[in-house]
């Protein structure tokens, strides 16, 4: 059975890896986003 510091060890590692995968989920959605502006303002010329 996992003893205390060893439960504290790992929801303190589950709480880093839930901000890097906001941090990640943040960054791909702005690169969407400029993706999709790119690709909008390239309709005119379409």
């Amino acid at each position: 059975m996992a003893n205390l510091k060893e439960i504290r060890n790992r929801i303190s590692s589950i709480g880093s890896t839930m901000q890097i995968t906001s941090a990640m989920k943040m960054v791909s959605a702005a690169k969407l986003k400029k993706a999709q502006d790119a690709i909008t303002a390239m309709r005119p010329y379409a």
